[in-house]
């Protein structure tokens, strides 16, 4: 991807977004940072990227209303004058016990689909056109290892990661060769989304498990799933329809 490339990063407040946002920087492009509602953490994103020598601008948008994906789409295209390339990373969850079956209602599935599945797709269809009239881009998006083990913070949660994963091949498939479209599916990552959904304490004990089984025996951090997004944005021209695991080789059993 060209030097001054134009990426939008959904859910760019905080977390895997924000650390993808800044190494795109980084690496000469532009951002839109897209976010929901932290805007304090939008704006830290917008600061990062420009300490990183990129531009980068704050847009907000919920992705689950698909006329203001349309809208963002279309701002980012007349703010720059292209767009290049999308990070899915936009995401929900409510952390629950998948035990408890009862607990778990219609609206918890409704939530996370809208959002992490169906406003996947509706980014994706927003920003085709204007990917296309650049002359081709690539689209990432963010999936959990979840949906490959069936564990994760909800049901419902994994579920949507693995409608993502699909999702991921079926528009690999109807926007190539134009646009190549790749999926990366971290497994626990030391973020404070994590943190905050199962408490410090617990956290803690989950982590640590998690880096005594891993073979590489090391914690998967932020800037370990975005240096697999920017790749796969910026630099993988042969590479489309893939879900790139990021487990520290617990996806080996």
């Amino acid at each position: 991807m060209d030097q001054g490339a134009v990426v939008l990063v959904t859910g760019g407040s905080s977390g895997i977004g924000q650390a993808a946002a800044r190494q795109l920087a980084r690496k000469g492009c532009r951002v839109a940072v897209n976010y929901r509602e932290n805007e304090q953490g939008a704006a830290q994103t917008v600061a990062a990227c420009e300490s990183a020598g990129g531009e980068a601008f704050a847009i907000r948008g919920d992705v689950a209303d698909d006329s203001r994906c349309r809208a963002m789409a279309d701002e980012v295209e007349a703010r720059w004058g292209r767009l290049d390339g999308l990070v899915n990373n936009a995401g929900t969850t409510r952390f629950h016990d998948p035990f408890d079956l009862d607990g778990l209602t219609a609206d918890d599935f409704a939530s996370s689909y809208a959002v992490n599945v169906t406003g996947a797709f509706q980014m994706a269809r927003a920003a085709a056109p204007a990917m296309r009239r650049a002359g081709g881009g690539a689209i990432v998006n963010v999936s959990s290892f979840a949906a490959a083990i069936g564990a994760g913070s909800s049901i419902a949660y994994t579920a949507s990661k693995g409608a993502v994963n699909t999702l991921t091949l079926c528009l690999a498939r109807v926007l190539a060769p134009e646009i190549r479209v790749n999926c990366v599916a971290p497994t626990l990552t030391d973020t404070r989304w994590n943190r905050d959904g199962l408490g410090d304490e617990r956290y803690e004990t989950v982590l640590a498990g998690f880096v005594a089984s891993a073979p590489l025996k090391q914690k998967i951090v932020a800037d370990d799933v975005a240096d697999a997004i920017v790749w796969l944005v910026t630099s993988a021209r042969l590479v489309t329809g893939e879900i790139v695991p990021i487990s520290a080789g617990t996806h080996l059993g």
